[in-house]
């Protein structure tokens, strides 16, 4: 019993050390063949956004606010896929809840 105590102590420090890590690591998100780019972290925090030139046009503003979600919401998926494999690593696969 007192071994898989241990065992679980060290899998909450290896978690709580993977999330301090990937609150700094960044994913990049793109929508409209790379015109419209944004940089997220794995923590969920939104640090850059990068549009073309090309695509502003005030008659198109509709088109850039899509383009703007779509790529936000790839790189928030690329954050989330990668918090789950570096915690997966930890835990096994095992799903901990309350954990992204």
């Amino acid at each position: 019993m007192q071994k898989m105590m241990k065992q679980v102590q060290k899998m909450q420090e290896d978690m709580q050390r993977i999330q301090a890590e990937l609150a700094d690591r960044t994913v990049t998100g793109s929508a409209g063949g790379g015109m419209v780019k944004a940089v997220v972290t794995c923590a969920q925090e939104m640090r850059e956004i990068q549009i073309d030139p090309e695509v502003v046009d005030p008659a198109e503003i509709d088109m850039l606010q899509d383009l703007v979600v779509a790529a936000v919401n790839d790189a928030l998926r690329k954050a989330q896929e990668e918090s789950q494999a570096e915690l997966g690593k930890i835990t096994g696969g095992m799903k901990v809840p309350g954990l992204f």
